[in-house]
């Protein structure tokens, strides 16, 4: 990782000096909702520059904000040091906050539901204050900020009526290393037309066992599809274990840790079948369409819950399918049919799922939303 001076340094170098916010790098929020972003705007906007900052870099920020002509934060908590840095931009009136939420963690309202949704023990006071903190915070960094960013039109509705804000969408999308070797993986499963290893596996890739719940809407379908069909495996990649009937079959699961997102693309790539269950909330209805576009973008097909942006992304038998709660067994085998008997059109299939994914979730087609969203040029 770069030091904070170096990527002062890096800020300061253009005429349009945009400056991210997140409280500390990981793999998940701060892949697509900041380090995508300041790839795409260094790629593709050539007066601006773009870097990132984080509470290790506390002792730099004040110069972040005397020199910043517009700053993102991102899905970060209220404190302090968050209160001192917003304060400090606020004197150069002309400066724009922007917050950055690619979640509905940012409204004590849907606390509850969140917490059941993702499984949590909801006779645990200590599960109580840790979320209504968790939740509470973001809101109220949310409200320090001057307009807002995020992944899909429904969640955008929810940040306006709590903050009334303007909010725009600029949805989560491969970097240029993501989208390229991903092609590689399809033009690879093309050249060896589709060639499997004697099994067809669906695939179920969580970052966490929080989605416990999810994963149950297709537990008693797969136990089936698994009965049914005697080449079918499950993949499971991640933190969820198998339980419950699933259990009898544990000869025919193969499990994979949760991976760096590199090398979980290539085991997305040798799925055949890509399976994205979410149960129907707000709360799921406010998930991004990532879990399509990292499948489809590999040629592999993908099964979704009928969510906000599952619903708008996937168009059914033709680049996906999407499936009701009562549906997954029928979905699961209309593909394995397909996969097994009409080649053809599931390749055909993939490849529409290929090239959409390209168009509509690939980094060099995101540059006007950006732009649109951060209200410069």
């Amino acid at each position: 990782m770069l030091s904070g001076e170096t990527r002062l340094a890096r800020l300061l170098k253009g005429s349009l000096r945009i400056a991210y916010f997140y409280a500390r790098v990981d793999n998940s929020t701060f892949r697509y909702r900041v380090h995508n972003m300041i790839e795409t705007i260094e790629a593709l906007w050539p007066e601006a520059s773009a870097s990132y900052f984080t509470h290790a870099d506390s002792h730099l920020l004040d110069k972040v904000a005397d020199m910043a002509d517009v700053v993102v934060i991102c899905r970060t908590e209220y404190n302090a040091n968050v209160s001192r840095f917003a304060n400090r931009i606020r004197r150069r009136k002309h400066v724009p906050i922007i917050f950055d939420v690619d979640d509905i963690v940012f409204d004590t309202r849907y606390a509850h539901l969140i917490m059941n949704t993702l499984g949590r023990p909801l006779d645990q006071e200590a599960e109580w204050v840790s979320w209504f903190g968790y939740i509470g915070r973001i809101g109220e960094t949310l409200r320090l900020c001057d307009r807002a960013i995020t992944t899909n039109a429904f969640l955008a509705e929810r940040i306006t009526a709590f903050a009334g804000i303007e909010t725009a969408v600029v949805p989560n999308y491969m970097n240029e290393w993501q989208l390229d070797y991903s092609r590689q993986i399809w033009d690879a499963k093309q050249r060896a037309r589709f060639k499997r290893d004697g099994y067809l596996h669906v695939g179920y890739f969580s970052g966490s066992p929080t989605h416990a719940k999810d994963f149950a809407l297709t537990e008693s379908a797969l136990v089936n599809v698994l009965k049914r069909y005697p080449f079918v495996k499950v993949r499971m990649v991640g933190y969820l274990e198998p339980a419950g009937p699933l259990l009898s079959h544990q000869d025919r699961i193969d499990r994979e840790p949760f991976h760096d997102y590199v090398n979980l693309q290539r085991l997305i790539g040798s799925t055949e079948i890509n399976i994205a269950p979410l149960q129907d909330n707000t709360f799921t209805n406010c998930k991004s369409e990532l879990k399509y576009f990292e499948a489809a973008i590999t040629g592999t097909a993908t099964i979704a819950s009928p969510t906000f942006t599952f619903a708008k992304a996937i168009r059914h038998g033709d680049n996906g399918r999407i499936a009701a709660a009562h549906e997954w067994e029928k979905m699961i085998c209309e593909t394995i049919e397909e996969i097994e008997h009409r080649p053809e059109d599931h390749e055909a299939m993939a490849e529409r799922g290929v090239m959409d994914a390209g168009h509509h979730f690939g980094w060099r087609n995101q540059i006007d939303a950006i732009r649109t969203a951060l209200s410069i040029g």
